[in-house]
């Protein structure tokens, strides 16, 4: 085994336990990371002269997204649904982006999917609310 086989095996033996340990919360955050990671693949690719680089990066980015929109419980109302939307419109803007090569729509999608990240980073952080016997809950942890 070479040196280089070797940490993409030890890389992906962290990254299984990382993912298999992680709240609900947490794996949010992950495909936020795994999404704008791709994306910024993309960015590179297009910049490079390699469209077919891009396109697969986008792809998977793409993948992300979807993974996002299905996990989505829409019995939680307003929040559900517009998440929804935001995710249709990402994935819209991504398949524009691939087909034109515009790293501009790309650009466009960036601080947005950074905010959400940010937002589902600080849920996942959010402490279990505190119960027993006689005493309130205190507090709303959406990471499970």
């Amino acid at each position: 085994m070479t040196h280089q086989s070797r940490a993409l095996s030890d890389q992906s033996q962290y990254t299984a336990r990382a993912v298999q340990t992680a709240s609900p919360g947490q794996l949010v955050v992950m495909l936020y990371d795994g999404m704008i990671r791709f994306l910024g693949k993309a960015k590179a690719g297009f910049a490079s002269g390699a469209p077919g680089d891009a396109g697969l990066a986008l792809g998977r980015a793409q993948a992300i997204c979807t993974e996002l929109r299905v996990s989505l419980d829409m019995t939680q109302g307003e929040i559900a649904a517009n998440l929804a939307g935001i995710y249709d419109w990402i994935s819209e803007e991504m398949t524009a982006a691939r087909l034109d090569q515009d790293v501009q729509r790309i650009d466009r999608m960036l601080p947005m999917i950074a905010d959400l990240r940010e937002a589902w980073a600080q849920i996942a952080n959010t402490p279990k609310p505190q119960t027993g016997a006689g005493r309130p809950v205190v507090g709303v942890n959406l990471a499970g």
